[in-house]
């Protein structure tokens, strides 16, 4: 999607849909005072008349009759309350899918000097409903589903420093829906050996060095969690690294990403119920998110340096496949008691997160599609977010905020380490309790983290929607969650 800054005045600007914000209750905003001015008073009139509303997401379409250069004026309601960026990222969503329907592939938005969002802030939201909300997922359809919704975004605003903060949103959004396609990939279609090779040519794509692991290379290496958990499926796993090495980086942080990349999971042995079982295609989605940011973080050109780590595997039933009762050795030489074959995510995130901290990683964060319990607890709006430091806990919920893939802090109090306690082994990865599990898996999590800040969010439930959320996620499937709150904190890391 092209985006470009107009700094002349709103009625000139050409286009198919010129759209404005209205809050509730309705009042029309400064910018759209001389587009009323120009269609003789109809705007003002359809306020009076309650046609035009300013309710979330509610539309009103105008022609213009040649009387404004646009073919089209379209109010959006934003609502009222809190969230104000979401509300706009939600309308821009629906205005997107207006001009759509209409057969318009130009859009210009007037930002609005009055609400209490910077200029910058409008222009970021703006883009990314524009170029996420309208997201399709049918592209495996045969009858070629159109996927373009809007091919030009024009924001109308004297303040033209925007200018990069829209280019760099429109980068991020870009890659959030490569994201989605990833995570949306059929699991015969993504195996662990093509995510791989979809890593190699983002890498390619992006100035990025890559490296990958086979099977042998993996057992070799001493990655015991990781192999136990791929013996069970045909489709050999994959350790992905990708590393951004730029000029000019801050030499004392080295961010390390980690995402878990369960490519198909039907639990192992403890098998899961046939019951939705065809979405844990969606169990990569942490995996998908780091590398999806890794490349908008290359494109970016952000000057710091990034480690990404992605172990991506199978969790398949079968003869070769590990057992309950099996105790197996992770990378840090620690022994892992296999109580539960179904909770492989930390098991291959063990060795990952020991991997990326041994190869120089300052501050860890790693991101998994972990926990039932998770989706329980917070549904489809907020991850769940862990760590041993409260300032980096900090660093990383202010990102989240900025960026829209929202988070909320959990307690990680060691009184919880007693819920993975072992007779045999030096830990175990599943407790018979039912209780606090997206806090025992973060527990499980921190035995493998080394020493410096390390954060874990729980993004099950906000990776992978099974019905629209009623904002500007309007379908089911992948949402692509991560990528932008991952290029935001290399932002802001890359700036100290």
């Amino acid at each position: 999607m092209e985006i470009a800054v107009v700094q002349a005045p709103p009625e000139g600007v050409e286009a198919d849909a010129l759209v404005f914000p209205v809050g509730d209750p309705v009042a029309l905003p400064e910018g759209a005072r001389e587009l009323d001015r120009r269609v003789e008073g109809r705007l003002t009139r359809l306020v009076d008349e309650g046609e035009l509303k300013g309710d979330a997401g509610a539309l009103t379409l105008l022609h213009s009759d040649g009387r404004v250069v646009a073919s089209r004026i379209l109010a959006v309601g934003v609502g009222n309350g809190a969230d104000e960026a979401d509300r706009l990222r939600t309308a821009a969503a629906a205005a997107a899918a207006r001009t759509r329907d209409v057969g318009g592939r130009t859009v210009a938005w007037v930002l609005d000097p009055s609400t209490q969002l910077s200029a910058e802030e409008q222009a970021r939201a703006i883009v990314d409903g524009t170029a996420i909300g309208p997201y399709q997922a049918g592209r495996w359809k045969t009858d070629g589903e159109a996927r373009a919704v809007v091919e030009r975004l024009l924001l109308c605003t004297p303040n033209g420093e925007v200018a990069d903060e829209a280019r760099r949103a429109g980068v991020v959004a870009e890659w959030t829906n490569r994201c989605r396609d990833l995570v949306n990939a059929p699991p015969n279609e993504l195996t662990p050996e093509r995510m791989a090779a979809w890593a190699e040519e983002t890498a390619g794509r992006v100035g990025l060095s890559y490296g990958v692991l086979g099977p042998d290379e993996i057992r070799s290496a001493g990655m015991g969690a990781l192999a136990a958990v791929a013996r069970g499926s045909d489709n050999e796993p994959r350790f992905i690294t990708l590393r951004h090495e730029p000029d000019g980086a801050r030499d004392d942080v080295v961010l390390g990403l980690v995402g878990k990349a369960i490519t198909f999971d039907a639990g192992g042995l403890s098998l899961k119920p046939a019951d939705s079982m065809e979405d844990m295609k969606s169990d990569m989605g942490g995996g998908g998110a780091v590398l999806g940011a890794m490349g908008a973080i290359a494109e970016l050109a952000l000057p710091l340096r990034v480690l990404a780590v992605v172990p991506a595997c199978e969790n398949m039933p079968g003869g070769h496949a590990y057992r309950p009762g099996d105790i197996i050795t992770a990378l840090n030489g620690k022994t892992i008691e296999v109580t539960n074959t179904d909770a492989e995510g930390r098991l291959i995130l063990a060795d990952a997160l020991w991997h990326a901290r041994e190869s120089g990683a300052t501050h860890l964060l790693d991101l998994a599609t972990l926990t039932g319990g998770m989706v329980v607890a917070m549904g489809d709006y907020y991850a769940g977010l862990f760590s041993n430091d409260d300032a980096w806990l900090e660093e990383i919920r202010a990102a989240a905020e900025a960026s829209g893939d929202h988070v909320w802090p959990w307690p990680l109090h060691d009184t919880y380490r007693r819920y993975i306690e072992s007779t045999f082994a030096d830990m175990k990865n599943s407790s018979e309790l039912r209780q606090a599990s997206p806090i025992l898996a973060a527990r499980f999590l921190q035995e493998f983290t080394g020493e410096g800040p390390w954060a874990h969010l729980d993004i099950a439930g906000t990776a992978y929607l099974g019905r629209g959320r009623g904002d500007y996620y309007t379908g089911s499937g992948a949402t692509g969650y991560g990528v932008r709150l991952l290029a935001e904190l290399a932002r802001r890391l890359s700036s100290p």
